[in-house]
């Protein structure tokens, strides 16, 4: 598993090629419905990095991460996937619950693991 400096990075490097990707191919997004439903999906991804950077951001200065940085991290796809179509703000909001949903579902499997761990020894 990576630590929080590398998870960091890499997330922040992740998060940049993401959006400069999605500007440069801005109205091939735009051009149809699927490419707009193409557009919030990768807005949803540019939610799942940013997320991910700002919880390790906020552990690492001794805070605690709570909801406040999923609206963070919302909102910033939100604002990315406006630059590219109304409709992808929508999808965007869509995909980016599912994620939200699929990742706390991981980490409380994960979290449940490693406390049986901590108690078998």
């Amino acid at each position: 598993m990576a630590g929080g400096g590398s998870s960091m990075l890499c997330s922040l490097l992740l998060f940049t090629v993401i959006l400069s990707l999605q500007e440069m191919y801005r109205s091939k997004l735009a051009s149809s419905e699927l490419f707009t439903i193409l557009g919030g999906f990768t807005s949803s991804i540019l939610f799942l990095v940013s997320l991910t950077f700002i919880g390790n951001f906020q552990e690492s200065s001794g805070m605690k991460t709570g909801w406040g940085a999923v609206i963070l991290a919302e909102a910033i796809a939100l604002i990315a996937a406006s630059t590219v179509h109304r409709v992808c703000i929508t999808t965007c909001f869509l995909f980016s619950a599912g994620l939200l949903y699929e990742m706390n579902k991981i980490s409380g499997y994960m979290v449940s693991k490693t406390e049986s761990k901590s108690k078998r020894h």
